[in-house]
């Protein structure tokens, strides 16, 4: 058995016996096991966890976008499930709060909330550039629309944390591509740019680029540099290649590393915009607080 299950029930149908239970297999929850030979995953946490509910709960938050394909889920991240339960174990998170049937679908045999739902339980639970780039990784693979959860929004107007999710709604893109680029454009936002366009499309005629994000009209844009970019040596051959292109058409790219602090990434925007003859918005000293 290399997916979980409950134990008691594998005792009562004569499938396994208490010595073969203790042996062979581990707990995850309470009355639920997984061979000892099963490496963790969010997945198996995930099905554990609505077996200890006892196939009751509804999955949601960032284990529901896992489920429908988002992308940067943390495998130790906590289950969280829609149910009635006060006295729940380590690792997963039981909210009593309302939602209809139609907020609700199957995914292999568990009852998970629709992206929009759980898009919803992202933005009201989670905070700053952590929901953020959840919610818009759970776009990207998905497509919901800000008018999908603000449709929620309005059918729970007293519903925890309906003011923040309001405002993070606003700043979903479903463009970006990595968790750094949704930090990236959440700090221009919040520092009073005007949001960028993600994913800009670049092409001298033969050879095509893509941007991070950017103002075409002023053509200035922002990229976030990661490891992969210093040392994989056909992306450093890219790099070179493609930056030759941009600077050949007048753009100015605004190179971002994870050292960069938020008030230094918003002053050199400023600057460039300013070369562009754009009015920018003077840099916000505090930015970075409460930013994850």
């Amino acid at each position: 058995m290399n997916t979980p299950f409950i134990g008691s029930e594998a005792l009562t149908s004569g499938a396994l016996t208490r010595g073969q239970l203790r042996w062979n297999y581990r707990p995850i929850f309470p009355d639920v096991y997984v061979s000892k030979s099963t490496d963790r995953s969010l997945k198996i946490m995930t099905i554990g966890a609505w077996l200890w509910s006892e196939r009751r709960a509804t999955i949601t938050g960032r284990a529901a976008a896992a489920l429908h394909g988002a992308k940067w889920v943390d495998d130790c991240a906590p289950i969280e499930m829609l149910w009635r339960n006060n006295h729940y174990p380590p690792g997963v998170i039981v909210r009593n709060e309302r939602f209809q049937p139609n907020e609700v679908t199957s995914l292999g045999g568990m009852a998970v909330a629709t992206p929009a739902r759980a898009g919803f339980d992202l933005v009201r639970h989670l905070r700053g550039a952590t929901a953020v780039a959840h919610l818009d990784a759970l776009a990207r693979a998905t497509r919901i629309t800000k008018q999908d959860l603000m449709s929620l929004i309005d059918r729970y107007p007293g519903a925890r944390g309906i003011r923040r999710a309001r405002l993070l709604i606003d700043m979903m893109d479903a463009g970006a591509e990595s968790p750094k680029e949704s930090w990236l454009r959440l700090v221009l936002v919040i520092a009073g740019f005007a949001p960028p366009t993600a994913q800009i499309r670049v092409t001298d005629g033969q050879f095509v680029a893509y941007l991070d994000m950017g103002w075409e009209h002023q053509m200035v844009a922002l990229e976030y540099d990661g490891d992969q970019h210093r040392t994989d040596r056909q992306q450093y051959v890219n790099d070179i290649r493609r930056a030759e292109m941009l600077e050949r058409l007048g753009w100015h790219v605004v190179r971002v590393v994870k050292e960069d602090r938020p008030r230094d990434i918003v002053e050199r925007v400023s600057r460039a915009l300013e070369r562009r003859g754009s009015a920018a918005s003077p840099p916000d000293r505090s930015l970075g607080r409460g930013i994850a």
